[in-house]
């Protein structure tokens, strides 16, 4: 069977998800982290991305990004994935697959969703006990915003800036507003299984295809059933 069409349109925002295949770690001391940042880094500006927010756990990753283009979003995911698979294996060693299938894409509306969605990923670390305070985690986003970390990495997210017209103030209502998603204990995982997040209405266009444009990563025919002999 072919694989579900990835579904992209122009310039817009996804949460973006890859793990280590079969849940193995991929970042296993703090020079593979700094690697694939630096890797992200090339791929941001090689097809003019948009980062977010990121976090990076020990098997697997999140990032908020915008894309010019599903072609864009496409080769960069597919670069920084293999580029990285490359080091680890040279690295330690090892044969087969490093990440667990293809990317996962899902489709962000514009506004406080985005937000939403940010927050979700930077708050990864305090579910899983790591840290008390997402700030305090290294190899996420969060600092840019709680504490205004200068990070060339991290485009700073449109709904963050609307927050106050001064910086400090942003950092003041964005750590009150890391704090009230932990007290909620509300998850996004709902929206895994649509691959959208956003307003009902957005959600019912995206389920209309309304405007958007497949992307395909599967090349071939699909594999022709066996029959009883």
């Amino acid at each position: 069977m072919p694989r579900k069409a990835r579904f992209t349109y122009e310039n817009a925002t996804y949460h973006i998800l890859s793990r280590g295949n079969n849940k193995q770690k991929v970042f296993l001391d703090n020079d593979d982290p700094a690697r694939f940042l630096k890797l992200l880094s090339f791929y941001k500006q090689k097809f003019d991305l948009r980062i977010y927010h990121y976090v990076l756990m020990t098997n697997h990753y999140h990032l908020i990004l915008q894309a010019k283009d599903g072609a864009a979003l496409a080769a960069a995911m597919k670069g920084l994935n293999l580029a990285y698979a490359t080091y680890f294996r040279k690295k330690y060693g090892g044969a087969g697959y490093l990440w667990q299938g293809r990317f996962k894409s899902f489709v962000i509306q514009d506004g406080k969703y985005i937000l939403e969605c940010g927050r979700y990923i930077e708050l990864n670390p305090v579910r899983a006990g790591i840290v008390e305070k997402a700030e305090n985690y290294p190899w996420t986003s969060a600092g840019v915003y709680l504490k205004a970390e200068r990070n060339p990495l991290v485009d700073y997210n449109p709904e963050y800036l609307g927050l106050s017209d001064k910086q400090d103030a942003r950092c003041r209502i964005y750590g009150e507003y890391l704090l009230d998603g932990i007290k909620d204990r509300r998850k996004l995982d709902r929206y895994f299984k649509t691959n959208v997040y956003g307003s009902k209405k957005f959600i019912d266009t995206m389920k209309s295809a309304k405007g958007l444009k497949p992307v395909w990563s599967h090349k071939g025919r699909p594999k022709k059933k066996r029959t009883a002999k």
